[in-house]
C-alpha cells in the first residue's frame, strides 16, 4: 500500500542542502532536487518542501535518514492509508525528534500506554500532568518550529492534491 506525505525542511545551512537531497533520494530510490528558498527566521539557512508518494513507513525512514544532522530542523508527515495510521515526525537541534501517530483528520492519537505512563509520572510527583500531555502532543516542537514554518512574504505556494 502506498501513502502520500510531505517533507518540510524548515532550516538547513546551505552546505547541508545537497546532503538532505541525497538522503531523501536514498530513501525514495529516485533522484531528488528540492527547491530551496532562504529561511528568513534564521538568516543563512534555507528551507524547502517536498511532496512524496511511497509505501507506508516511508515517513519513518525519511526521519531516520535526516535526524543525525545537528543544524537541521524538519518535519515529515504521512497520510493514513488502508493499512497504516498517519504519522508526523518533527525534529529540532535542541529537542531532537518527536513522533506521533495521526488519524484521518490529522489529530494526534496517543497510545494508552503512553497516557498511563504520563499519569503515573504525574502521580509520583516527577512532573505535572499538563507538562506531560504537552510533550505527548508535541507542543515543545510546535513552539520551536512555528517561526520556521512560514517562509515569509512572496513564498511560493504548492498545492499537493485536489480535494474532492
Amino acid at each position: 500500500m502506498t501513502t502520500r506525505g510531505v517533507l518540510y525542511v524548515h532550516s538547513a545551512p546551505r552546505a547541508l542542502c545537497p546532503h538532505v537531497e541525497w538522503a531523501v533520494a536514498g530513501v525514495l530510490g529516485t533522484r531528488v532536487n528540492l527547491d530551496w528558498i532562504r529561511q528568513p527566521a534564521a538568516p543563512g539557512t534555507w528551507r524547502s518542501e517536498f511532496s512524496w508518494k511511497a509505501e507506508a513507513g516511508t515517513a519513518s525512514k525519511l526521519a531516520s535518514a535526516l535526524r543525525g544532522w545537528q543544524m537541521l530542523r524538519f518535519e515529515v508527515t504521512a497520510e493514513p492509508s488502508a493499512t497504516a495510521e498517519g504519522e508526523r515526525y518533527s525534529c529540532t537541534p535542541d529537542l531532537g525528534i518527536f513522533h506521533a501517530v495521526t488519524g484521518i483528520h490529522g489529530d494526534i492519537l496517543i497510545p494508552e500506554d503512553r497516557l498511563r505512563a504520563a499519569l503515573l509520572r504525574s502521580k509520583h510527583g516527577e512532573t505535572d500532568l499538563e507538562s506531560e500531555l504537552s510533550k505527548l502532543l508535541g507542543k515543545p516542537w510546535d513552539d520551536e518550529l512555528e517561526p520556521f514554518r512560514y517562509a515569509g512574504e512572496g513564498a511560493p505556494v504548492r498545492w499537493l492534491h485536489q480535494v474532492v
